[in-house]
């Protein structure tokens, strides 16, 4: 996942990224960006996107910064919300090795932070770091890698969507998915994406001077994972994390 590919699928980013915003029926990631809110406070919303997310955060803070690494993205997004003058759009690469960013009061990175290589993940935390001051708060969304391996294990146990017929990897491609998976990576969608683990995340907030104050399900309907999920599968749901951290160094 590159600036390549995300100017590539930016014309059809309603259609092929799952919307966290819609699909988070319980309400709790806004209701967490509430309550960080002030018309005196300033926000980055790092990964933005086509900005989803705009309409829940400018008429809440007295500026937000709709920052992403593709140029296409913004265009769309500056078009779809003309009507917030209080947003400026940035078009940065937060993996990159070097970032330079004027820090926020607060700030919000929902699912963004899903590259498959280990060192654009390594400088993208690092990016969040830099992004707030001591005492900035951030609001984190990531794909959970429990819930992922949860959905594979009813899958393959009842046959869900048919996935005993899924088609057997090449010995070369078996092998990158073996290596993979040690890192947390699974593909969706044939794109290797990044998952989490509840402990990897307190883990690496802490390493980059946050103070992790909540690690909370965002939980989904079994519709965002199967087809046609059998109609007795219930609780538990499939989820993303969402962790609320402060900056304390």
């Amino acid at each position: 996942m590159d600036r390549k590919y995300w100017e590539t699928i930016a014309p059809k980013y309603n259609t092929e990224i799952f919307d966290v915003l819609q699909n988070d029926t319980s309400g709790s990631i806004v209701a967490a960006i509430e309550e960080m809110a002030s018309p005196d406070k300033t926000v980055i919303d790092i990964g933005c996107a086509i900005g989803k997310w705009l309409p829940v955060l400018a008429p809440k803070f007295k500026q937000v910064i709709a920052a992403d690494i593709s140029a296409k993205n913004l265009e769309i997004a500056k078009n779809t919300f003309p009507e917030y003058d209080n947003v400026e759009y940035q078009r940065m690469d937060f993996s990159a090795d070097e970032l330079t960013v004027t820090p926020c009061d607060s700030a919000i990175c929902i699912n963004a932070i899903l590259t498959d290589s280990r060192e654009k993940r390594i400088n993208f935390f690092q990016s969040l770091s830099l992004c707030l001051p001591v005492g900035g708060e951030l609001v984190l969304v990531v794909p959970s890698l429990e819930s992922k391996l949860y959905s594979h294990i009813i899958a393959d146990r009842w046959n869900v969507d048919d996935a005993e017929n899924n088609e057997i990897p090449t010995p070369k491609k078996a092998i990158q998915q073996a290596g993979n998976i040690r890192q947390g990576v699974t593909d969706l969608d044939d794109v290797p994406t990044k998952h989490y683990l509840n402990e990897e995340l307190q883990l690496l907030l802490t390493l980059e001077g946050f103070d992790v104050k909540l690690i909370k399900k965002i939980n989904y309907d079994w519709k965002t994972e199967f087809h046609k999920p059998p109609k007795w599968l219930a609780e538990p749901f499939p989820w993303d994390w969402m962790v609320l951290a402060k900056k304390n160094k």
